[in-house]
């Protein structure tokens, strides 16, 4: 099979940049390795940089409807004291849109509905990328092959394309585990975004829409911690309850089976994301930890400057290169922030919690203000 764009890829960052590129008149096929293309996780966050994205490659009416205004976020600490508030309400008055929780199912349903009957390959899980003629032949583990002229790699941390193009490229482990949780809203009635900082771990709340609550739970462990993973609600609910309300009545709520778990990995960062004809873009770019809800929103942020500078240069190589120049200083700031954030907020021992929540009460709420909007001005050209 040949193809003049293919991306490797069905999540996120491959849905969308798909979506991107048929906006500006170009058809990609998109391969991606499982055999259906499906959401795996719970919940994530829109922010307003990311939905000027989607705006910009004209899907955000689109996914409006199917997420949750998100108009502030709250840390508190264990016992239920406000460490610091960060209002993002007013991203719309200065941006125009708003920030959104979305369920992640959703939104990988309304990506999809947006390309073509036959623009998508399941059961394409990659294996190797070689050079033939003025092409690329990407091989899969299923035997195929696809030759494309330009190939735009978007399958994730572990991509296997990103490891023999940057074959020193490494994989961290945070040092905190996660599990993650869908439940019903309509008994607990949570309308705020919150994360709790406690002595144990960290627990945040997000209502979504249709009526329903995310979390997640982090603890510190060793990577890959075997005594975990039976671990599941009657666990969770041990560490954490004495944590303030309604974290303990979460979880309770929460059916089993609706529970998953894994260790946060993040992508130390790169100083590459171009390679002649071929690109990264997403988590096999820059993956990074949850802690600033940013995973997803980088991924589309992605798709819309690629989508941008391959409208500016008829020359694809000088597009990805373009593209490389204006986004690897954001996505490092935005890891290593990240990373940062992570280690501060697990911190288990009580004399450094103590000066920590008191350190962030201090921070005045303009300047957490002038923090946020500067996250929310990308450039997306």
């Amino acid at each position: 099979m040949k193809t003049d764009f293919l991306i490797v890829g069905g999540g996120i960052a491959g849905l969308t940049t798909a979506i991107a590129l048929k906006k500006i008149g170009i058809h990609a096929i998109l391969a991606e390795a499982s055999p259906e293309i499906r959401a795996v996780g719970a919940g994530l966050a829109l922010a307003a940089n990311a939905m000027q994205a989607l705006r910009q490659i004209g899907i955000s009416e689109a996914v409006i409807p199917l997420g949750r205004e998100l108009k502030a976020f709250t840390i508190y600490d264990q016992k239920g004291k406000p460490i610091s508030k960060t209002n993002t309400d007013p991203a719309n008055s200065r941006f125009g849109i708003s920030n959104f929780t979305i369920h992640r199912a959703a939104l990988h349903s309304a990506l999809l509905a947006r390309l073509d009957a036959g623009q998508v390959l399941t059961g394409k899980r990659s294996k190797d990328i070689a050079e033939e003629g003025d092409a690329y032949r990407v091989d899969f583990e299923d035997g195929s092959s696809i030759t494309a002229e330009n190939v735009i790699v978007a399958e994730g941390i572990h991509s296997p394309i990103r490891k023999k193009l940057l074959p020193t490229s490494k994989i961290r482990y945070a040092g905190y585990t996660c599990w993650r949780g869908i439940t019903d809203n309509p008994s607990l009635q949570i309308e705020e975004t919150s994360e709790t900082w406690g002595a144990k771990g960290r627990f945040g709340v997000t209502p979504l829409a249709n009526g329903q609550v995310y979390w997640y739970a982090c603890i510190n462990s060793p990577h890959a911690n075997s005594t975990l993973k039976d671990w599941g609600k009657k666990e969770l609910m041990e560490v954490f309850k004495d944590f303030h309300t309604p974290i303990p009545q979460v979880l309770s709520a929460t059916r089993p089976e609706r529970i998953i778990w894994n260790d946060i990995l993040d992508l130390e960062p790169i100083d590459r994301f171009a390679f002649g004809r071929i690109v990264l873009v997403g988590d096999a770019a820059h993956a990074t930890t949850p802690n600033m809800g940013q995973g997803a929103c980088m991924a589309i942020e992605d798709a819309a400057v690629l989508a941008s500078c391959l409208s500016k240069n008829t020359d694809v190589a000088e597009a990805f290169s373009a593209f490389e120049k204006r986004r690897l200083k954001r996505t490092h700031n935005i890891v290593k922030t990240s990373w940062t954030l992570g280690k501060v907020a697990q911190w288990e021992n009580s004399l450094l919690r103590a000066i920590r929540d008191k350190a962030f009460r201090m921070i005045p709420a303009k300047q957490r203000q002038k923090q946020i909007e500067a996250l929310y001005a990308v450039d997306l050209g």
